[in-house]
Formats: C-alpha cells, sequence, structure tokens
C-alpha cells in the first residue's frame, strides 16, 4: 500500500499495488523517483494465499468455517459461518484471527452482547461470528476497499445484511462508537492511537489481537497505566498474542 500525497501535504491518495512476483527493486525505483511517495505496508503471499482458499471447512472453537464451494454440515453445538475470503485476509487460518474467534465467543458466552464493533474487519470473519452468536448491531470497519466489498459479500451470504453494517474509514475515527464488545485484530500503531482514546476504553469488553511478543508486553504495561485489566489471554507458539479486555468503568460521583 502506497500513500501518495501532493507537495503541499493537502491531499493524501492510498493505493493498492499487485504484483505477481517479486518487485522490491520497482517500488525503490518508483519511490526514489517521486519523493512525495512513503510505503506503508509490504505484504507477501503465496498462490494459495493469493487466492484465498482453503480446501477444507475450519473447526475454530465453536464455529465451523465454510467456503461458499464447499457443502459441510455443522454439529449441533456449531456456528456455521460460510465465508469467501476473495483476495483478503482473514479466513481463520492465521493465529490472531483464530483466537479472536475464541476471544469473542467466550465473551458471548458468559455475557449479553447486543453491540459489536469490528475494526480492521478483513473478510467480515469475526462480524459474522458476533452476529450468528447474537449480537443485534454489528458495525464492521476497514480502510481497504477490497476488504469492505468482500466482507459485504460475506454478510449477503449469511443473511446477515439486518445486523451488520459495513463501512469504509479509519479505524480510529469509530473509536468512540458505543459498543459491548470490541474486536481490534489490526496492526500495532493503530492499536496503540485507539487506546489512547477514551471512548475506545470505555466499552466492556475489549479483544486485542495481531500482536508480537514484544507489542504484547508494551500493551501490558499501556493497559495498567489506564486502569485496563486483562481478563484472558490466548498465544500462539509465544509469536502472537490476543487480549481480552475489560474497560473503563465509569467512576460514581
Amino acid at each position: 500500500m502506497v500513500d501518495l500525497s501532493s507537495a503541499t501535504g493537502s491531499r493524501k491518495i492510498r493505493v493498492f499495488c499487485f504484483f505477481s512476483e517479486p518487485s522490491d527493486a520497482l517500488v525503490s525505483n518508483l519511490m526514489e523517483r517521486h519523493s512525495t511517495l512513503q510505503l506503508l505496508e509490504n505484504y507477501r503471499f503465496s498462490y494459495e494465499e493469493w487466492q484465498g482458499a482453503f480446501s477444507e471447512p475450519l473447526r475454530i472453537d465453536r464455529f465451523l468455517i465454510v467456503p461458499p464451494w464447499l457443502d459441510a454440515t455443522e454439529g449441533p453445538a456449531e456456528t456455521k459461518i460460510l465465508l469467501d475470503p476473495g483476495l483478503v485476509f482473514g479466513t481463520g487460518l492465521h493465529a490472531s484471527t483464530r483466537d479472536s474467534l475464541k476471544a469473542l465467543s467466550y465473551v458471548h458466552l458468559c455475557f449479553p452482547v447486543k453491540k459489536v464493533v469490528d475494526m480492521g474487519t478483513g473478510t467480515g470473519v469475526l462480524a459474522l461470528a458476533s452476529a450468528l452468536l447474537g449480537a443485534q448491531q454489528v458495525l464492521a470497519v476497514d480502510l481497504n476497499p477490497l476488504c469492505v466489498n468482500t466482507a459485504r459479500k460475506n454478510v449477503q451470504l449469511n443473511g446477515l445484511e439486518a445486523r451488520i453494517e459495513v463501512k469504509e474509514g479509519r479505524a480510529e475515527d469509530y473509536a468512540e462508537a458505543p459498543a459491548d464488545l470490541i474486536l481490534a485484530n489490526i496492526h500495532w500503531d493503530v492499536l496503540k492511537s485507539l487506546l489512547a482514546k477514551e471512548g475506545f476504553r470505555k466499552s466492556r469488553w475489549i479483544v486485542l489481537s495481531g500482536l508480537m511478543r514484544s507489542h504484547a508486553r508494551d500493551l501490558e504495561s499501556d493497559l495498567a497505566r489506564y486502569g485496563l485489566r486483562i481478563v484472558k489471554t490466548w498465544e500462539d507458539e509465544a509469536t502472537w498474542y490476543t487480549m481480552l479486555v475489560n474497560g473503563e468503568v465509569p467512576k460514581v460521583r
């Protein structure tokens, strides 16, 4: 993803570039020729990941995630999610997505959840999971227009248009949205800016995911400083961390 800024800095345009082979030299040359360009993110995918395919249904916690081209019947205690990932991250194959599903499942099992905000929704899988577990109003936000289109299609696949609204935008712009549960499986820099917002911290339950080990340590310090309590954590091979956090309790005056 490349940020195109004007010479005055008054206007910024984000461009998503896709290459079928490694193109580091091409990108470097482009950046050198245009000093206003800024490389924001760089991802590499295998062909299978690029196609977004998974060869069989995925069972994660109480969810059965099934691509629409496969036929699978959920068990009596399972919740089935139809998911076409297209070209977008978030099938449940990655540890941060799996553990986010476990975390939101835990919250839904123990507490009533009516309003949910999913920040960095990707395919929409976390928003879908919350709606299927009973959330009545889910807002799914992503900056990437490809993610927004994919998430909307998945909402339609599951017949959840009445419960899930997908919007294109920055997660920070929705940090104050009222919610019983916030799902933030998102970049570390965005997580830090979200945590600095008082409205974000006041949500009763917050799932923070996509954390590397060093980020998790830093986040623990930030949470303690804000008086937030870590209720439960998940980790994958001591590399990826997910935290369930209890939001700020309003003070009685």
